[in-house]
C-alpha cells in the first residue's frame, strides 16, 4: 500500500501497514523469514536490536500463530521523529498559539481558526472499517514472553479504549496503555484476558463510574492503526483531556472510529480489536511480567475482561515491545513526548520551569525539577518555600503524581542549571541542603503500582528535596583519612562530589520497619573523627562495586531499591514537631529488601540461541 500524501506531499501514516511500506523503502525495516519463537525468543532480539540501534524487524513466521510481529519501529529517536515529521509542524503551531493548548484539547471547536491539527482532534464516524474484516481468537494472537518469569503471553503496545458510562463518547474517552495478559493459568482460554491498570490512570475513573452503576464496562483493546494512536495512548495529559484528541492532532487528520449503536467505538484503521466487558467484582491474578523499573511485578488481582470478539483486518501485523530495566524502547517514547511538552510545563505547573523524571531511576521513583523561588524576595536569608509549593503541585497533578522522589531546585541560584545533568544537579543541591530543614515527607500514601519499595501495594512514602540559598558546603571528592565504618559495612568509594557508596550486610528487616544496621551506620558515622562535612551523602547498596560503576547504575539501584520514609537515615537525627532531620550525613539504603521483587534476568539458554542468530550465517547478522 502507497504512503498517504497530500498533494503537498505531506506523509500522514493513516495504519501500520503504510508505515511499515515506508520504512522498508528508506531502508529503515528489514524482514526476518526464519521462525521465531515468540516465549523470550523475539522478546530478546528486540532488546538487542534497540541497544544496536538496528532498524524496526519484521518477523514474517512466528511460531503459533498466524500473524507476523513488528519490534522496533519506535526504537530510535530519530525514526521516531521522522515517523511525526509532518503532523509534528501542526501540533507544534497549536502549542505555539496563545492559548490554553490544553483549553484546545478539551474545546476545539472554539479555535476554528487555528492551524490543521485543530481540524483534526475530532475523530470522524465511520460504519465500518479494515479492523472489522476478519475474527480469530485470543489463542491464536501472538503470545508473547518477554522475561522468564512472566505469566503468560501480553500484549505490550495495547491502546485500551473505554468511555465514560455517566458521559459517553469521545470527549469523555480514555485511551491508556495498560497491559494486558492474554494467556495464563487464571483465564479461560479465549474467553478472558487480564487488564491491569495502575494506580491514578483514566480508566479507573471509568471503572469506578460503571462500579457505582452496578454495570459492565466495556473496553476496547486496539494493536497497530495510525501510529500516533500508540503515541497518545501514552501520553501523560491532564484529566479530562481525551487522548483521541491528542491522536488526531499528531496524526494530521480526523482519526476514523467505527460507531455502532449500543456499542463501544472501534478504531477503524488498527490491525487488531479485542472487544470485551469487565463485570462488577470480577477480578482474577494477573502477573507476573517483567516491568520497565527492571523488576518483575509480582501476580495481584487485577480487573478481569470478558472477551466478546477478536477483529482484525486483511494482512493484519502486530507491533509489540519489551520493557526492562532501563533504557528500552519505551525511553524513546519518554524522550519524545518530552520534546513535545517541554515548554507547557509551566503552564501545568505554576512556577515550574523545567522536569525530567529520569529514565534511568524507573521514570516514577525519581523526578528532578527545577522551579522558581520568589516568595520573599527581602528575605536576608533564602530557604526554600515556593520551592516546596512547586513539589506538592508536581505531586498532585498528572503523571508526575506517581513520583517518589521529587528533588528541586531554585533557577535563581544558577539560570544554566539543566536537570539532565545529573552530576551537576546533584553537585548544586548537595551544596545548598540544608539536612535539618529540606527534606519534606509525605508518608503513607500512593505510589506506583509497579514500585515494590514501600509498605504495601500502591502505598509507600514520597520525598520533596527542595533547596536554595547560597553554598554551605564544598564537597569532598576524596574518602578523609581515618574513615572507619562499623561491623557490616565495607568497600567505600566516591562515586560523585559529595557522594559515598558504601556496601552493607544482607537486608533481613520486615517489610514496614526500619533496619537496625543502619541506624548503628548513622550512629557510627556520627561519633567518628573522620571530617565528614563535606560528604554529606551516603548510600548502602548491596554491590559497591556495580553501584558506583556509572551515573546509569547508581540512579537505578538508589532510587528503585528505596522508599524515602523507611530508608532515609542520618547521623545525628532527630524529629522535631513530626518533622524529620539530620545533622551529619543522610544516608540512603539502596540495598535490595527481604521483601523486594526480584530484579529481570534473561535466559542463558535464548541467550546463546539469539547469539547464534546474530552471528555470521545467521538471519540476524548485522543487524544486532
Amino acid at each position: 500500500m502507497n504512503t498517504t500524501r497530500n498533494k503537498d506531499s505531506i506523509v500522514r501514516y493513516q495504519n501500520m501497514q503504510q508505515l511499515l511500506g515506508d520504512l522498508e523503502k528508506t531502508g529503515q525495516l528489514v524482514k526476518v523469514t526464519e521462525e521465531v519463537d515468540p516465549y523470550l525468543e523475539i522478546a530478546e532480539i528486540q532488546r538487542r536490536a534497540y541497544r544496536a540501534q538496528a532498524p524496526a524487524i519484521l518477523f514474517t513466521r512466528v511460531k503459533g500463530t498466524p500473524f507476523p510481529m513488528v519490534c522496533n519501529v519506535f526504537g530510535t529517536l530519530e525514526r521516531t521523529r521522522w515517523i511525526f515529521r509532518d503532523s509534528l509542524r501542526a501540533l507544534e503551531g497549536v502549542f505555539k498559539l496563545k492559548i490554553d493548548p490544553f483549553d484546545f484539547f478539551k474545546q476545539p471547536w472554539r479555535y476554528a481558526g487555528a492551524p490543521r491539527a485543530l481540524w483534526s482532534t475530532l475523530p470522524r464516524k465511520v460504519k465500518t472499517g479494515p479492523v472489522m474484516a476478519n475474527t480469530t481468537t485470543v489463542t491464536k494472537l501472538p503470545q508473547l514472553h518477554s522475561w522468564p518469569m512472566d505469566g503468560g503471553g501480553y500484549v505490550t503496545l495495547p491502546q485500551v479504549y473505554t468511555e465514560s458510562p455517566d458521559k459517553p463518547g469521545f470527549m469523555k474517552s480514555n485511551i491508556g496503555m495498560y497491559r494486558v495478559q492474554l494467556t495464563g493459568p487464571s483465564f479461560a482460554p479465549d474467553k478472558e484476558v487480564g487488564l491491569h491498570y495502575q494506580i491514578h490512570r483514566g480508566i479507573g475513573y471509568h471503572h469506578s463510574e460503571a462500579l457505582r452503576r452496578g454495570e459492565p464496562l466495556k473496553v476496547n483493546v486496539f494493536v497497530g492503526g495510525p501510529p500516533a494512536m500508540t503515541m497518545a495512548a501514552i501520553m501523560p495529559l491532564p484529566e479530562g483531556i481525551a487522548e483521541i484528541l491528542f491522536g488526531g492532532a499528531l496524526a494530521g487528520f480526523r482519526i476514523p472510529m467505527v460507531t455502532r449503536k449500543g456499542e463501544l467505538p472501534i478504531l477503524a484503521e488498527a490491525d487488531f480489536c479485542i472487544c470485551g466487558t469487565v463485570h462488577p467484582g470480577e477480578q482474577k491474578p494477573e502477573g507476573p511480567f517483567g516491568d520497565h523499573l527492571g523488576y518483575y511485578s509480582l501476580a495481584h488481582d487485577f480487573p478481569l475482561m470478558r472477551v466478546d470478539t477478536v477483529y482484525h483486518r486483511d494482512g493484519a501485523v502486530w507491533p509489540f515491545t519489551t520493557v526492562g530495566r532501563p533504557p528500552q524502547e519505551d525511553t524513546v517514547f519518554g524522550t519524545f513526548i518530552h520534546e513535545l511538552t517541554a515548554e507547557l510545563v509551566p503552564t501545568v505547573f505554576n512556577g515550574v520551569r523545567e522536569v525530567h523524571a529520569v529514565d534511568q531511576a524507573g521514570v516514577h521513583p525519581l523526578l528532578l525539577a527545577i522551579g522558581s523561588e520568589r516568595y520573599v524576595p527581602y528575605a536576608q536569608e533564602r530557604q526554600p518555600q515556593e520551592l516546596i509549593t512547586c513539589g506538592l503541585s508536581l505531586l498532585g497533578n498528572t503523571q508526575t503524581s506517581l513520583s517518589k522522589y521529587v528533588i528541586i531546585a531554585a533557577h535563581e541560584d544558577n539560570p544554566m542549571l539543566h536537570t539532565h545533568n545529573f552530576r551537576e544537579f546533584l553537585t548544586h543541591m548537595l551544596e545548598r541542603t540544608d539536612f535539618e530543614r529540606d527534606l519534606h515527607f509525605v508518608t503513607r500514601t500512593t505510589i506506583d503500582t509497579l514500585d515494590y519499595t514501600g509498605i504495601s501495594l500502591n502505598q509507600g512514602s514520597k520525598l520533596i528535596w527542595a533547596a536554595c540559598g547560597p553554598k554551605k558546603r564544598s564537597l569532598q571528592d576524596t574518602l578523609p583519612s581515618g574513615l572507619t565504618l562499623p561491623d557490616g559495612f565495607s568497600a567505600p568509594r566516591i562515586f560523585a562530589p559529595g557522594v559515598v557508596v558504601l556496601q552493607g550486610p544482607k537486608h533481613t528487616a520486615a517489610r514496614d520497619e526500619h533496619d537496625t544496621a543502619m541506624f548503628t551506620l548513622a550512629e557510627h558515622l556520627q561519633n567518628q573523627s573522620a571530617d565528614l562535612s563535606s560528604l554529606p551523602l551516603f548510600v548502602v547498596a548491596d554491590d559497591a562495586d556495580f553501584t558506583s560503576a556509572d551515573w546509569d547504575n547508581f540512579l537505578w539501584v538508589t532510587f528503585t531499591r528505596s522508599d524515602p520514609a523507611t530508608d532515609m537515615y542520618g547521623a545525628g537525627a532527630f524529629t522535631h514537631c513530626k518533622h524529620w532531620g539530620c545533622k551529619g550525613p543522610v544516608i540512603i539504603d539502596a540495598r535490595l529488601k527481604s521483601f523486594h521483587a526480584p530484579a529481570l534476568e534473561e535466559d542463558p539458554a535464548i541467550t546463546a540461541k539469539v547469539d547464534k542468530l546474530a552471528a555470521k550465517g545467521g538471519c540476524l547478522h548485522g543487524i544486532l
